[in-house]
C-alpha cells in the first residue's frame, strides 16, 4: 500500500475540488499572448528527447503540478507528459491508484473538502471520523452516501475499533505471560 506522511502546514498543497478543472488557467503549459507553448511538446514520442525535456523544465515551474498529476491519475488519464511525468513513469502510479492512501487528502476530507478519494482513503476517512465523533450525518456528507449507509459504516467501524483493542489486549497479555515465564526460568 502507498502511503504518504503528513505534510507541514507551510507546506501543504489543497488538493483539488472533486471535478474542478479551473486549476488548469493556472498551468505553465497554457499558451496566451506573452506565452507560446508548444502543445506537442506534451505528446512526444518515446524518443523525441528533446521534447520530453522541454515540456518536463515547463512543469518543474508549474504552480499546478501536483493538480495536473492528481487530475490524470483520478481520470485515467495515460496520455501524454501530465504533472512532470510521462506516461511510462506515471505507469505504476496509475497501477496502485486504488491503494494511494495520503493522509493529506484524508484530512482535507474530513474538513469538508469535496475531493477525490480512493478506497483506501475513503476508509482512513471513516475511521478518523469514528474516532473524532463525527455525527453519522456528518459522514454521508463528506463520503456522499445515504445517512444510512453512514451508519452502517459506523457499525463496522466500531466493530473493527472493538476487534482491534480485543487483539492490542490479547497481545498485551502474551507479553506479559511470556515475561512471568522467562522471569520463572
Amino acid at each position: 500500500m502507498h502511503h504518504t506522511t503528513n505534510i507541514p502546514v507551510s507546506h501543504r498543497y489543497r488538493h483539488r475540488l472533486r471535478g474542478d478543472q479551473t486549476w488548469q488557467a493556472d498551468a505553465a503549459c497554457q499558451t496566451n499572448d506573452h506565452h507560446q507553448v508548444d502543445p506537442e511538446w506534451f505528446f512526444p514520442d518515446p524518443d523525441e528527447t528533446g521534447k520530453i525535456a522541454a515540456a518536463k523544465t515547463l512543469c518543474n515551474q508549474c504552480p499546478v503540478r501536483r493538480a495536473c498529476l492528481d487530475a490524470a491519475l483520478e481520470t485515467g488519464d495515460t496520455f501524454g507528459i501530465r504533472g512532470g511525468l510521462t506516461e511510462e513513469e506515471r505507469q505504476h502510479l496509475h497501477q496502485n491508484i486504488a491503494t494511494r492512501l495520503d493522509y493529506s487528502r484524508v484530512n482535507e476530507a474530513v474538513a469538508g473538502r469535496d475531493i477525490h478519494l480512493t478506497k483506501a482513503e475513503r476508509r482512513a476517512v471513516i475511521r478518523a471520523a469514528y474516532q473524532q465523533g463525527l455525527p453519522e450525518e456528518r459522514l454521508a456528507w463528506i463520503l456522499q452516501v445515504t445517512y444510512e449507509h453512514a451508519q452502517k459504516l459506523y457499525r463496522a467501524a466500531r466493530r473493527a475499533e472493538r476487534n482491534r483493542e480485543l487483539r492490542q489486549k490479547k497481545l498485551r497479555s502474551k507479553a506479559a505471560q511470556a515475561g512471568d515465564f522467562r522471569r520463572a526460568a
